[in-house]
């Protein structure tokens, strides 16, 4: 592993260092719409006796704000989270299309249809997968889910077997998935605050498409019936476009929520609430105070030039490389801090090299904070080097 600082020292081909990138301007902010937030302290977020609280910049990946962010809950209905970025990952791959109509049963109409949070379905009918992640995405749909599953993985257990590899795959270290609605199973089905930031993370910036298309609908109508969305930021938030609600008597109250203001994007985290209407305000206002309180600090542009990394066999010895994503972190409101920055890369990278190919990542952290992780990216095509080329690169790495 090569560690560079942001700045490539010269002669030095791996080498390790840290850099001070002093305070940018930061992003600008929009005003905070509730009202109960009129001079929001960085320190204290207005969470009241919610048990599990977290909440973090989309793009930085880290909380800037979190209590017990590791701790293994019941998710309930957050489960469908899961779900829906397994059908996404299948949308994508080609493996499900959004106009396949799935079987309803009527074992599975018997069982779910009806059952708890419901989009009535009917037995011995078909269900198109969009309107099965509609109907799971705005009306929380127990049997919806069911249905999506034996229907794409041929049994509920297939489908949960899927979902526990795309948790290993995104690192939700603290998952485990043992149905796709979570209904209540004794406890095999859990989660924490972080993961299912991580997960959330992963629906936006993996299928942002997918997620625009499915997400904060206000209304699902089937079978002579229309419901409401049951997001409680939907429509209060200024910016807000998702997520899910969950709740069972084992479980409490929870909620992940996300909006976007001015290109900032923030994502919360709630577990446990004790009741509906708190779940309703604390939401409200701990997003509000994420985007009043605290504000997005700019380190690197997108494109931004960063440094260099040694290449292997390549027309050039060092191609220039970039944040792929503005790097921002979060920062109280009005303050400035300076980031220790650190370059990290398997190196020498081999050549060819295409512009725009991941590198390495850039490890961004402030005083106090946890590291956020950004990708870097080559801003030049680099060839292989041709036979003049490689005895050039051959003597300048005998003699320097």
């Amino acid at each position: 592993m090569n560690i560079l600082s942001a700045k490539r020292l010269s002669g030095v081909t791996a080498a390790l260092a840290l850099a001070l990138v002093p305070a940018l301007p930061s992003a600008q902010q929009q005003p905070a719409s509730a009202v109960s937030i009129q001079h929001p302290d960085p320190a204290k977020p207005p969470i009241q006796n919610v048990p599990v609280a977290l909440i973090m910049d989309a793009n930085a990946g880290v909380p800037f704000y979190a209590k017990d962010a590791d701790r293994r809950f019941i998710p309930a209905s957050l489960t469908k989270l899961m779900t829906v970025y397994t059908a996404f990952e299948l949308l994508e791959e080609g493996r499900l299309t959004a106009g396949q109509r799935l079987p309803v049963s009527a074992r599975t109409a018997r069982e779910w249809s009806g059952k708890g949070s419901t989009m009535y379905s009917v037995a011995n009918t078909s269900l198109s997968v969009d309107t099965l992640l509609k109907a799971i995405l705005t009306v929380s749909a127990n049997d919806g889910c069911v249905i999506l599953a034996e229907g794409a993985a041929g049994s509920v257990e297939g489908w949960t077997a899927l979902m526990n590899a795309n948790a290993e795959k995104l690192g939700m270290k603290d998952s485990h998935f043992n149905t796709p609605n979570g209904w209540m199973d004794e406890g095999r089905t859990y989660t924490s605050a972080r993961d299912l930031a991580t997960l959330t993370r992963a629906l936006l910036t993996e299928h942002g498409d997918l997620y625009r298309r499915y997400f904060a609908l206000p209304t699902f109508s089937y079978n002579n019936i229309t419901q409401n969305n049951r997001n409680p930021i939907l429509g209060y938030v200024e910016g807000a476009d998702g997520l899910k609600t969950g709740f069972t008597n084992e479980a409490g109250y929870g909620f992940v929520g996300s909006a976007e203001r001015d290109g900032r994007r923030l994502i919360m985290v709630l577990g446990g609430a004790e009741s509906s209407r708190l779940r309703k305000q604390v939401a409200r206002d701990f997003i509000e105070w994420g985007f009043a309180a605290w504000d997005a600090q700019t380190i690197y542009g997108k494109g931004q030039p960063v440094g260099e990394v040694a290449v292997q066999g390549g027309s050039m010895r060092h191609v220039p490389v970039a944040a792929a994503q503005a790097v921002n972190l979060s920062v109280p409101h009005g303050a400035r801090t300076d980031a220790s920055v650190t370059m990290r890369y398997q190196g020498p990278v081999a050549a060819p090299i295409r512009k725009g190919q991941r590198v390495g990542e850039l490890q961004v952290t402030r005083e106090g904070g946890e590291i956020a992780r950004f990708d870097l990216v080559a801003t030049e095509d680099v060839a292989e080097a041709n036979a003049l080329q490689r005895l050039r690169n051959g003597l300048l790495g005998i003699f320097g």
